[in-house]
């Protein structure tokens, strides 16, 4: 089981949307806080990231910045220039000027909230990928697939663009994980722990054990919970439990199963002991969590809903 592909899996949701916007210097705009994950791709020209209480972050052609928790923040061409736009849906993609100008490839992704896992939980604010010569070929390949889509749209984009979006979020978490040395970069990259893992995403309803998970990583029970504690941030039986019920939750929300099915797909013997882990971790029954979400989908049935702009 690829473990990086069944959380993306599990955390993504609804449609990704993505447009491409061109401006000329001198220009500055916002971007309130969303409740989705964002990202800006510098096509053409250069320009500046900046947030409240952090250094500007100057963006060269073919740098990525993710922000996976879509966090306030604001695009200009200096630091000292004005922010006179705030990014909203339907507004002009191309404002033209006398002054230099910055192409950006811009997007957002619906991830559940209630379904966060740790691996994205531990991401900054804002993941910048530089473009240096010669790294992530794929997030570059997906990049110009992506803006080519875009800029000439043929037959076939609206099917094109959504898998190209999830390439191009996959290519972005693989390459902060290539680059990173704590966390679960390290747990990646621990083939002892890697395999615990695995292990656990292939067959969560595995009544597993501290010494069955030790075996899989080729370890002793003590030295196996001592590494995947300091690598995951967690004991093994507590990550096994949360991964259980992000499994759950998306099979609640997104699926019709009985509960004592979702019950056993989840690990669980009983439908009651199921249900008392899950209200311990969502805070209701999972009967309700299941209503409660489809409440939200009805209630928004009859609004149309516009790409989050760039």
């Amino acid at each position: 089981m690829d473990v990086l592909s069944d959380v993306i899996a599990t955390t993504r949701t609804g449609r990704p949307v993505s447009g491409m916007f061109e401006r000329h210097a001198p220009w500055g705009r916002r971007y309130p806080k969303v409740e989705a994950a964002g990202f800006h791709v510098v096509l053409q020209g250069a320009c500046v990231l900046l947030r409240d209480g952090a250094e500007p972050v100057a963006l060269a052609v073919g740098d990525v910045v993710f922000m996976p928790r879509g966090c306030e923040h604001a695009l200009a061409d200096r630091p000292d220039s004005p922010l006179t736009e705030t990014a909203r849906p339907g507004e002009p993609r191309h404002i033209p000027g006398p002054g230099v100008s910055t192409t950006l490839l811009c997007g957002s992704y619906e991830l559940a909230a209630d379904r966060t896992h740790p691996l994205l939980a531990e991401l900054p604010e804002v993941v910048h990928i530089p473009a240096r010569l010669g790294t992530h070929p794929a997030l570059r390949g997906a990049v110009d697939l992506l803006a080519a889509e875009l800029a000439a749209p043929a037959l076939g984009a609206d099917a094109a663009v959504p898998p190209l979006l999830d390439l191009l979020l996959l290519y972005m978490l693989r390459a902060r994980l290539s680059e990173g040395t704590g966390g679960w970069a390290a747990a990646f990259a621990d083939p002892a722990i890697a395999a615990a893992l695995r292990g656990i995403h292939a067959d969560p309803r595995r009544q597993w054990t501290v010494e069955a998970l030790g075996e899989l990583a080729g370890l002793s029970r003590a030295a196996f919970a001592k590494r995947f504690t300091a690598a995951v941030g967690e004991p093994p039986l507590a990550y096994l439990t949360r991964w259980r019920m992000i499994t759950a939750a998306r099979l609640l929300r997104e699926g019709d199963a009985p509960l004592a099915t979702v019950a056993r797909q989840a690990g669980y013997g009983s439908e009651f002991a199921f249900g008392k882990a899950f209200k311990r971790e969502y805070g209701c029954a999972p009967g309700r969590y299941r209503r409660d979400g489809r409440d939200v989908v009805l209630a928004g049935a009859d609004t149309v809903s516009a790409p989050v702009s760039a």
